[in-house]
């Protein structure tokens, strides 16, 4: 007898198998008990008629307790009332592994108490759905850019300086000298496209920003491209792609976890649409202006419900191009014809999800470069490495790097980012 997966019961329709799972949940008649089993893959209903099945399989059944682990043997056969489309008759149960006083019940519970008890409370079916959008995710990326000619490349994540040259870093001591987790892996990226033309990293970052917003984490994961004779417009064209693919990937393989987070298909669908629209910093100044946001002053950064209004008035992702010089960080591109603006760009999420890429054109002069070094107050030897790359060969390059989080709350449709990564780290959050 064959021991499968939930998810693989459409090839087994008919046939007797063993599936190892858990107990989500349970409810019984006088004649049949019904078990909702998860073993990872899916969740399904696992049938016991009383009739069927000697006495003491049907009152194993009855008694079973929430996330208990069984071994179970049934028939697969098809369910057309549930979403999942089959289900088990269950014919004998064996019981792995007790649970008693499973903390999280049916009922409601609050939010410190699940994350409190995260790691348990990733078993439940809307958790497991996020995780499998996630999952897509990343399998996509590694497609995507894998089939367009790009190298993986992994930058340290222990480095002796500050890419976006903050003081919101996590400092650490590096035997006999100091260093910091990694808020970026950009520079090094910038290293690995002179030696590779097109790369990517997919890895941890951190960032020592105490913020509580429903966008931010403590650590998180960075997908960050760069590439070698590549201009800024070709780089945009990039990033539509490459989200386009991700939106399209989830609704090619997530239909079940999607249908599981009561998701908007239609809606995203209107998302793999290109080319995506573009917004000046200039003309988007205006625009708020024009509706209401009289706080706002042109050299000002973007809070979330600027960027929310931005983006609800094209209802796609769009670009906000070409932010001031002073909020942005000193490897940006100076514009040809103003000195006040460099060449950048961020992608927001339509619905209020706010930005999920920034990107830009990277300096290419030597002279420029070093000054603004010294003008950010930076140590030069500390980025003697990165003018390298000016001296040596430099040519026109971009990239961008997309928070794996901000996309997977986005393509979810959930709320907080904090549901989008297993075993989250917020401001006051190390546990689990």
């Amino acid at each position: 007898m064959e021991q499968i997966q939930i998810i693989d019961s459409k090839k087994h329709v008919g046939e007797t198998v063993k599936i190892g799972a858990w107990v989500a949940n349970k409810r019984s008649s006088g004649k049949i008990a019904f078990l909702q089993l998860r073993d990872g893959t899916a969740y399904f209903q696992g049938v016991v008629v009383k009739s069927e099945v000697p006495e003491e399989v049907f009152q194993l059944a009855k008694s079973l307790n929430q996330e208990t682990a069984v071994l179970i043997t049934g028939e697969i056969r098809e369910d057309s009332r549930s979403k999942f489309g089959y289900e088990v008759g269950i014919s004998g149960i064996e019981v792995v592994g007790e649970s008693t006083d499973y903390p999280i019940t049916p009922k409601e519970h609050g939010t410190d108490f699940l994350m409190d008890h995260r790691h348990l409370w990733l078993r439940s079916s809307r958790q497991h759905a996020v995780m499998q959008i996630r999952n897509e995710i990343i399998r996509a990326t590694y497609q995507f850019f894998n089939d367009n000619g790009y190298v993986k490349i992994d930058p340290p994540i222990l480095t002796g300086s500050a890419p976006e040259g903050t003081t919101e870093l996590f400092h650490t001591n590096y035997f006999d000298q100091e260093a910091y987790l990694s808020q970026s892996g950009q520079l090094y990226m910038e290293a690995a496209a002179m030696a590779f033309g097109k790369v990517f990293s997919f890895g941890p970052t951190f960032r020592a920003e105490k913020s509580k917003t429903r966008r931010h984490l403590i650590e998180f994961w960075m997908i960050e491209p760069e590439m070698a004779f590549m201009h800024q417009e070709e780089s945009l064209e990039v990033q539509e792609q490459y989200v386009a693919f991700l939106v399209q990937s989830v609704l090619d393989n997530c239909d079940y976890a999607l249908d599981v987070l009561e998701r908007d298909k239609e809606l995203l669908k209107k998302y793999t649409t290109l080319p995506f629209p573009r917004i000046s910093y200039d003309d988007a100044v205006e625009l708020l202006k024009k509706n209401g946001f009289e706080d706002i002053e042109w050299g000002d950064d973007f809070g979330s419900p600027h960027e929310t209004f931005i983006a609800n008035s094209f209802e796609q992702p769009v670009f906000i191009l070409n932010y001031p010089k002073a909020i942005k960080p000193f490897y940006m591109k100076p514009h040809p014809t103003r000195e006040d603006v460099v060449i950048c760009a961020d992608m927001i999420a339509p619905e209020g999800y706010g930005e999920i890429i920034g990107g830009s054109e990277r300096a290419t002069d030597f002279e420029y470069l070093l000054e603004e070094i010294r003008n950010c107050g930076l140590d030069e030897e500390e980025y003697s490495w990165y003018l390298d790359l000016r001296r040596y060969g430099s040519v026109p390059h971009a990239g961008f790097g997309l928070g794996l989080e901000r996309t997977v709350t986005w393509l979810a449709g959930i709320e907080h980012v904090r549901e989008s990564i297993p075993f989250p780290r917020l401001l006051n959050r190390i546990y689990p």
